[in-house]
């Protein structure tokens, strides 16, 4: 299982090769003066092939983040499905003299101020894993971290983080990439929905109240250091399990149960954890409404 993908910038034609990619990434804008020229091509030429797409950002990290990040979102008519990513790198001239701790603020401040600006898409970073394992102090990655790293095999990135998607290689001048999803669990994954765009019945309706306050809400879990981001994600894969073909079911279960059981090391008695497994398990609708609404929630807990 996985897909493959790549990154494209303005050294890469309107129209590179897509056969055998399920995703693209391409740089829309780099500090508050640059915009790819070939970008909207790409987009659009990623888009007619049946690429799941994201768009990214280079940052000049001693600029106003919201000034930056507005001059991101501003060049993009953004489309249900379509990811938005920081590129979180600082090798360039002009974040010389930009200490790694506002370095690090900054990644977190853009990542919360965009998940704002796009509360009905996904908002991740990439990064590389000099930076994850020296730079950041958080490990908060919005809803997706990208990984770089210098020609590891595919969907070894080598670190403990759940991940997303891995660029594992750049041979060529081409920058290559990996997801452990299938193209179906992607897609789905991309389009986040919120429980009001959900059609669910009364029940269901006060099952996803009564399971998020059940969920959330634990002192166990440490929101600065990526736990409560990692039951996201157990949430949102479990969710894009459960929609797709009933040969994935046997997946998705264990997925909820291990979410489950971590719930369960925090205040849950087993039948309660046996509970939740079985409610999550049994209605993949309500599970895609309980991530985003969980989400919401880390996004809330994080800038508080």
């Amino acid at each position: 299982m996985g897909i493959y993908g790549q990154d494209w910038a303005s050294y890469q034609s309107t129209t590179p090769d897509t056969s055998g990619l399920g995703f693209a990434f391409v740089k829309v804008t780099e500090g508050l003066g640059y915009v790819n020229p070939h970008w909207a091509g790409q987009r659009d030429h990623a888009k007619a092939n049946g690429l799941v797409w994201g768009a990214y950002h280079y940052p000049h990290m001693g600029n106003s983040v919201q000034a930056e990040a507005n001059y991101f979102l501003s060049q993009v008519a953004w489309q249900p499905g379509d990811l938005a990513c920081l590129d979180w790198e600082g090798y360039d001239a002009a974040d010389k003299g930009v200490p790694k701790s506002q370095q690090a603020a900054y990644k977190d401040a853009w990542l919360r101020y965009v998940q704002g600006k796009l509360p009905h898409n996904r908002v991740g970073m990439y990064c590389n894993t000099d930076y994850w394992r020296n730079v950041d102090t958080t490990s908060f990655f919005g809803d997706f971290l990208w990984i770089a790293t210098a020609d590891a095999p595919a969907g070894q990135p080598g670190i403990t983080a759940q991940w997303m998607f891995h660029q594992y290689s750049s041979a060529g001048g081409l920058d290559r990439d990996y997801c452990p999803l299938s193209l179906a669990d992607l897609r789905t994954w991309a389009l986040i929905q919120t429980p009001q765009e959900i059609d669910m019945t009364p029940a269901e309706s006060k099952m996803l109240t009564e399971l998020h306050a059940a969920l959330v809400p634990y002192k166990g879990w440490d929101y600065s250091h990526g736990d409560q981001p990692d039951v996201h994600q157990t949430l949102t894969t479990a969710a894009a399990q459960a929609t797709t073909a009933a040969t994935q079911a046997t997946a998705a279960n264990n997925n909820t149960k291990a979410l489950a059981a971590k719930a369960g090391t925090a205040t849950l008695t087993d039948a309660q954890v046996a509970q939740v497994a079985d409610r999550l398990a049994a209605n993949p609708t309500f599970v895609q409404a309980l991530s985003t609404a969980i989400g919401k929630d880390i996004a809330a807990r994080m800038q508080s």
